[in-house]
């Protein structure tokens, strides 16, 4: 995918207008695509597109891809399209649903009818609360099918099922990649993830807030790192899930004192009684990626912190003028 021989290839992002697909949209456009992006606008934004506007290789369409399009055509479709935050996929239960099943029927629809590569962008939420450390692709998962966090973790589970499925009867080429946390520029804040809800918290000088004891753990991995693997998996011939994420592992309580120690903040920190289902550990075992694509992220959390820094305060002006 060098930029001379893609010059002309044209690629569907689903979802583009959020903050993983709109940084996934810079990518590929360096990658020499021409990139279409089909967003419904639910949760994603257009100021994360809004440097794009004016690049005569970016066309955006404001679209539910659970609906029929034509797209013309097309050489790689990335379905990227779905509510991804515990507070967005808490409120549109039944829309994460059906982008995870219509929506994922479509987007395939469109790659088989084009004769296009496609990547499905999956979680490491098909994982639960796992019972293996770390979680390897070959682990299927100790996950909840009828808990509050159902409605995003299984639509993922099955998208990965018809995408295997179109591979397998149709021979669609595909690409599954299970994302682990990822977070920089361009995060809603407030989102219920933890370094959004960190930053929210600390750039106002309260205290921030720790779900049970603080031990469960998170793997944070640096927005250019994700997209790096992404465009690394997206030229490899691998069809089977591939974790794509940090295996740097941090508690809760850590992230939280980096993130008050990034901020500058006085910051105390509280404690909440943990939510349902909330995964007690999570890092994923990058051998494969690192054996199929050379791939491995860079970007350490202190730095990514102070990377993210900019935007975190910005977006806590903007939200505290509209309040």
């Amino acid at each position: 995918m060098d930029a001379q021989s893609t010059v002309k290839r044209r690629a569907l992002v689903t979802g583009g207008a959020g903050f993983l697909g709109s940084h996934l949209c810079d990518g590929l456009l360096g990658e020499g695509y021409s990139v279409v992006v089909a967003d419904n606008l639910v949760t994603g934004s257009l100021a994360n597109i809004e440097h794009l506007r004016n690049e005569a290789r970016f066309e955006f369409i404001e679209k539910d891809i659970c609906q029929p399009h034509d797209w013309g055509k097309l050489d790689f479709v990335f379905n990227f399209a779905s509510p991804a935050s515990p507070v967005d996929y808490s409120e549109h239960g039944i829309e994460t649903l059906r982008v995870g099943s219509y929506g994922t029927f479509e987007a395939l629809e469109a790659a088989r009818k084009s004769g296009a590569k496609f990547m499905m962008a999956s979680t490491s939420e098909c994982y639960g609360d796992p019972l293996m450390h770390p979680q390897t692709e070959s682990y299927w998962g100790n996950v909840n099918p009828v808990g509050p966090r159902s409605v995003y973790d299984e639509a993922k589970r099955f998208s990965e099922a018809v995408t295997m499925a179109y591979h397998r009867y149709y021979r669609v080429d595909t690409r599954i990649i299970r994302i682990f946390n990822t977070y920089g520029p361009r995060m809603k804040i407030r989102d219920g993830r933890v370094i959004p809800n960190f930053m929210w918290q600390a750039l106002r000088g309260e205290s921030l807030t720790v779900y049970g004891d603080g031990r469960q753990t998170r793997s944070f991995c640096y927005v250019s790192d994700e997209v790096d693997g992404i465009l690394r998996l997206a030229k490899s011939g691998e069809h089977e899930p591939v974790n794509i994420g940090n295996p740097s592992e941090f508690t809760i309580l850590e992230c939280a004192q980096q993130v008050i120690a990034t901020t500058g903040s006085r910051s105390k920190i509280v404690y909440e009684p943990l939510p349902q289902d909330d995964p007690k550990q999570r890092r994923p075992d990058i051998s494969k990626a690192k054996r199929l694509l050379g791939w491995e992220p860079r970007v350490a959390l202190h730095e990514g912190l102070k990377l993210s820094l900019d935007h975190f305060r910005r977006a806590v002006a903007e939200r505290e003028q509209l309040a």
